[in-house]
């Protein structure tokens, strides 16, 4: 098989495992659908407020299914943009998946996933920053406290990706941190009201 068309399946293989919406299986049994709460969101933080045990269900779903495109076809022998190209399969099929008409999750949790598969080290030390600022959050009450974690936790592996790695690598967590941001950007546009609201110090 000629190795673009081997890619090509890989990379297809990558969307469609990303694509399985462990959000919407989580619920199953419930009698709720997940996009009819909090945000309409079909990810873990609104599976979390209806059921931690089932939010754990979709939370492990949706770091394996970042993890294992990348576990079952990056070799580490290869350009490490091979690995991209599959974690950014992965949150593709995540965020526009084809079984919820092309709508999903966000994609902090399986780009994690994926993450772990390509940098476990660093990986693991951005979850690290992701619990102490998501705590963090949660003591001074932040609203969007997920994704204010989210965002900062990327922008902070980012940084670690450069200092300790550099090109080509920094381009591609670049990327997917642009992204991400994307994919956040009505809750971003929330933050900037209500600090638009704060009364002036004083």
């Amino acid at each position: 098989m000629p190795i673009d068309m081997q890619l090509i399946l890989q990379l297809l293989a990558s969307f469609v495992i990303g694509s399985i919406p462990f959000a919407i299986v989580a619920m199953w049994g419930s009698g709720t659908d997940v996009r009819d709460l909090g945000s309409g969101n079909p990810g873990f933080n609104n599976v979390l407020r209806y059921s931690k045990p089932r939010s754990l269900i979709s939370l492990v779903g949706d770091v394996g299914k970042g993890f294992v495109p990348v576990w079952l076809f990056y070799d580490p022998e290869q350009f490490v943009n091979f690995g991209w190209l599959y974690a950014m399969g992965a949150v593709f099929g995540h965020c526009y998946s084809p079984w919820l008409k092309f709508r999903g999750g966000k994609g902090i949790a399986t780009s994690a996933g994926a993450m772990l598969a390509i940098y476990p080290a660093l990986a693991a030390t951005a979850l690290v920053a992701f619990v102490v600022i998501r705590v963090f959050g949660s003591v001074r009450k932040l609203s969007e406290g997920g994704a204010y974690a989210s965002l900062l936790t990327w922008v902070y592996f980012t940084m670690a990706i450069h200092f300790q790695l550099g090109m080509p690598h920094t381009k591609y967590a670049l990327l997917m941190t642009l992204f991400l941001f994307w994919m956040h950007k009505s809750n971003i546009r929330r933050m900037l009201g209500r600090w638009s609201q704060r009364p002036p110090p004083g």
